[in-house]
């Protein structure tokens, strides 16, 4: 059984498919490893933020992580928000 918690794309897109868009953003949560989402199990679980419309992940201070170039709605990607009720 897959971890949710470990950050891949696999469970990043899970993730988004399961929680609330709210603010601009999905709020998420994986192991984390020196304030950024880990690919391993750590004993550290953080939340971070996703705001789609610019493709970049925050950490719990709103500070920018990560930017995700396919994950960007002006790029072309459609998250779950977008994608409902069409």
């Amino acid at each position: 059984m897959s971890d949710i918690l470990i950050f891949n794309d696999e469970n990043f897109l899970s993730q988004l498919s399961s929680v609330e868009y709210a603010g601009g953003r999905y709020k998420l949560q994986f192991y984390s490893e020196n304030g950024r989402p880990s690919s391993v199990a750590t004993e550290v679980v953080d939340t971070f933020y996703f705001y789609p419309s610019g493709g970049t992940i925050r950490d719990k201070e709103y500070n920018i992580i990560e930017y995700f170039p396919k994950y960007d709605t002006y790029r072309g990607f459609k998250p779950p928000h977008m994608m409902e009720n069409k």
